[in-house]
């Protein structure tokens, strides 16, 4: 049958084209799986001030010590150091639970200035949380809280724990590479189906720092005080962000204002790191600088990918 023959050389062709392309797709694939446990990187944005608070401009890399469980990252495995005035998405946390009655408006004030101080390429979302979390505001650009906002009333129990597992997941899908979770709450958590140290390892695992404002009452409760600025101050410290004790006023607003001066200025390293097992397991976290006279804040923790 002459016309199977006249096509067989051209069926071979086309058989052996297919393997070859199957075959590179299946190198490429190979080769895409390569870069990508390769490029694998650490990210810390690093936050060095003096002794009084005042952001510290102007150092090197040299002047910077990375220790990933105990052993120093070499020059080598450091991929890129910035000073990072890139843009950053942020979560802003608003206690409404009851035990807020008296302090709400002063927090959604300090939330406004917060946003009024964020810069043009920033975004940040509102929500509020008591016995359930809900969104205020949507990421945006905007410097206005979300006229809803003024009608929220203080009511029900605190959901702390679970509104900081919220604000990591929605800020996992966010792009940017800086995030931030500001927290104004007076820290007892009464509701809350995550623990403390799921929230922190939520907010570590998407390498968000926490910032934390203790709104306690200052009369009369000193046990419930110390218990709200411990749990806030240990969401803090081991998330490389600040805890504020300010109690209230101008100096609170104040100090919101310079938590987002702050986030506008940091040193970023990107590295490759020591212990490349893809085990899913937790790594320990240190930074250090030359100059004893001055202090860095950064994550305590990295969670290494799994698979």
């Amino acid at each position: 049958m002459p016309q199977p023959i006249r096509l067989r050389p051209f069926l071979f062709f086309i058989t052996l084209s297919l393997v070859v392309a199957l075959a590179s797709s299946s190198i490429l694939a190979q080769d895409e799986d390569v870069v990508r446990v390769n490029t694998d990187l650490v990210i810390l944005n690093i936050t060095v001030t003096d002794k009084s608070g005042q952001y510290v401009p102007g150092l090197k890399i040299s002047d910077f010590t990375i220790l990933e469980d105990g052993k120093e990252i070499s020059a080598e495995l450091i991929s890129s150091f910035s000073v990072h005035e890139s843009p950053f998405a942020s979560v802003v946390l608003l206690d409404t639970s009851g035990s807020m009655e008296t302090r709400l408006s002063l927090a959604r004030s300090a939330a406004i200035r917060f946003l009024d101080r964020l810069r043009l390429e920033d975004v940040a979302a509102v929500y509020k949380f008591d016995s359930e979390v809900a969104q205020v505001q949507e990421f945006s650009g905007g410097r206005d809280l979300a006229p809803m906002a003024f009608g929220m009333r203080a009511k029900g129990m605190t959901r702390l724990n679970d509104a900081i597992v919220n604000a990591a997941r929605v800020l996992a899908e966010r792009q940017e590479k800086r995030k931030a979770i500001v927290v104004l709450s007076d820290g007892i958590d009464t509701l809350s189906r995550a623990s403390s140290d799921k929230a922190l390892e939520s907010a570590l695992a998407v390498g968000a720092s926490i910032y934390t404002v203790d709104m306690s009452a200052t009369e009369g409760r000193a046990f419930r005080n110390q218990q709200s600025a411990a749990t806030l101050k240990n969401l803090a410290e081991r998330s490389g962000g600040r805890f504020v004790a300010t109690p209230g006023g101008p100096a609170l607003r104040d100090a919101f204002a310079s938590i987002a001066d702050e986030l506008g200025h940091q040193y970023t390293v990107a590295y490759r790191p020591l212990n490349r097992v893809r085990d899913g397991k937790w790594r320990k976290l240190d930074v250090r600088v030359s100059r004893d006279d001055l202090i860095v804040r950064t994550r305590k923790a990295y969670k290494a990918a799994k698979g």
